[in-house]
């Protein structure tokens, strides 16, 4: 069986069959007779939106001029004021992405830039802000995709935004210069355009906390890193990006994704300005045919927007030092496995666990085998997805949390939740798919990815949003702070909220010998 090696990819062999007493509590919200007004002031103008019973919604505000014509490639610049009501009831149009994938929406669009408010309909208080950067490998996505409701409802204003994906966000050709980390410049902007306008909606504009998933996880990552990100933000959430090991990559890496795709579009063999121009007057649609389906972007290490990787801005403590709430899904990979499983149309075979097992691992391969035998496991595919999911996440996670909490207060947990919802619309798979990568995801926010989460455990999500909503209005969870080589970490289960045994559990010992 081929280790698939990203989430794109993962998607795509999903897709290939898709036509066969937290002792606090959240911060309550003061009810008075006066409803907040829908239509609110900004630095840029006033702007126009929804409420739908206790709750309300502002979509597609501008926060930067549209990247477009000679701003394409270019760091944000900011949005035209206006006059009058600007209506803002409907989402903006998605960055540009590729077609294909259940966790984006196809686009060409460069005009994009555009963030979603949603906030209590009752006026007082200042509510903790919550900043939702998408996840999607850097690839795909958008903001309002994920239903930000029930946040909103136990006392947050959450914000979420478009920001350029991919080869428009992340293109790192010497022509262009700069423009490998735009995607990142722009959560930047959206990030100043919170602290100056959070108060209009009812938020407190000195408690911002970013929160992310995978890519966007590994945003958070990357902001932790950027001095350009610093006062920016007051907590930060980490969901599945293990800072230890992603968030940036090198220029050599990125430069050879740039040439490919200035060959492909035929901007090659010619000076710095041509090449610029030529890649500026290519379509869209172009592009990303260029740059392909299954890349991961990052922004570089070593420049002036990320001087140093988040790994080694951790290391050292130099970082944006924040309180952090980072967390693993206990069973990751399974999602990715089980995409494989689909896409070939039946499960892994017993006799294909082996060599996958070398093919990932190499020379330590034989210790790998000795240590996740195939006969301990019910199948080949939960074996695999074992091993990968202790390798590639829990391990690294610890690895990210030891770091951080040499400089900063942490929290560490991991969604244990055995019954968890299964994609919408997908046959079901061979094994439980548990934990697996985004599953939590069902739980924070109203998303139809998903099937529905089981009705008998709605106290348990209720209490994983009163979990993050508290986080962002204080700092704390109920359980301890990480400290130490093997801290505290806390497992979010329908039936078990305690401390698990991480290190045991991952077999941490192992691959912190197999490095």
């Amino acid at each position: 069986m081929r280790h698939i090696k990203s989430f794109s990819q993962w998607c795509t062999a999903a897709l290939a069959l898709g036509g066969l007493g937290f002792g606090l509590t959240a911060t309550p919200v003061e009810a008075t007779p006066a409803a907040a007004p829908t239509v609110v002031g900004t630095t840029e103008g006033r702007v126009r939106g929804m409420t739908d019973g206790d709750l309300r919604t502002f979509q597609g505000i501008p926060y930067a001029a549209p990247p477009v014509g000679a701003l394409r490639w270019a760091s944000p610049k900011p949005a035209a004021a206006w006059t009058g009501v600007r209506e803002a009831t409907a989402p903006g149009a998605p960055c540009a992405q590729p077609k294909g994938l259940p966790i984006g929406v196809p686009s060409e669009s460069e005009d994009c830039l555009y963030l979603n408010v949603t906030a209590p309909a009752e006026s007082g208080g200042k509510r903790p802000v919550i900043v939702w950067i998408h996840g999607g490998s850097l690839m795909y996505g958008t903001g309002d995709m994920y239903g930000p409701d029930r946040l909103a409802a136990r006392g947050a204003v959450v914000v979420s935004m478009n920001y350029r994906l991919g080869v428009m966000g992340f293109l790192g050709d010497p022509a262009l210069k700069d423009a490998d980390g735009l995607g990142l410049e722009d959560q930047q902007a959206a990030l100043r355009w919170v602290r100056a306008n959070a108060a209009a909606f009812g938020g407190d504009a000195n408690n911002v906390t970013i929160m992310g998933q995978s890519g966007g996880g590994y945003s958070v990552c990357d902001h932790l890193a950027s001095p350009r990100s610093a006062g920016l933000f007051d907590r930060a959430v980490v969901q599945s990006a293990p800072c230890a090991t992603g968030g940036t990559r090198t220029r050599a890496e990125a430069a050879a994704d740039a040439r490919r795709v200035a060959t492909a579009v035929g901007c090659t063999g010619k000076n710095t300005e041509d090449t610029a121009a030529c890649l500026r007057s290519t379509p869209v649609a172009a592009l990303l045919d260029a740059y392909g389906p299954d890349n991961e972007p990052r922004p570089i290490a070593g420049t002036k927007l990320m001087p140093l990787s988040p790994a080694q801005a951790l290391r050292t403590g130099r970082f944006n030092r924040v309180p952090v709430l980072v967390g693993v899904n206990h069973d990751e990979e399974r999602g990715r496995v089980l995409g494989q499983e689909l896409a070939s149309g039946a499960p892994m075979k017993p006799a294909e666990y082996e060599p996958a097992i070398r093919e990932r691992f190499g020379d330590q391969a034989d210790a790998v085998l000795r240590r996740y035998p195939l006969a301990d496991f019910p199948s080949a595919g939960e074996a695999l997805a074992t091993v990968l999911t202790d390798s590639a996440w829990s391990a690294p996670t610890l690895d990210t949390a030891r770091l951080l909490s040499a400089w900063t207060p942490t929290r560490m947990y991991e969604f244990s939740e055995r019954d968890t919802p299964w994609f919408r619309g997908y046959p079901a798979p061979s094994f439980d798919p548990r934990a697996q990568h985004m599953s939590e995801l069902a739980y924070l926010f109203d998303l139809d990815l998903f099937q529905e989460v089981p009705q008998e455990q709605d106290s348990f999500r209720a209490r994983m949003i009163d979990t993050w909503v508290d986080f962002a209005a204080s700092g704390r969870t109920d359980w301890p702070a990480f400290s130490g080589t093997h801290g505290y970490v806390q497992s979010l289960a329908s039936d078990d909220w305690n401390r698990t045994d991480f290190t045991g559990d991952h077999a941490y010992p192992f691959w912190e010998s197999h490095r």
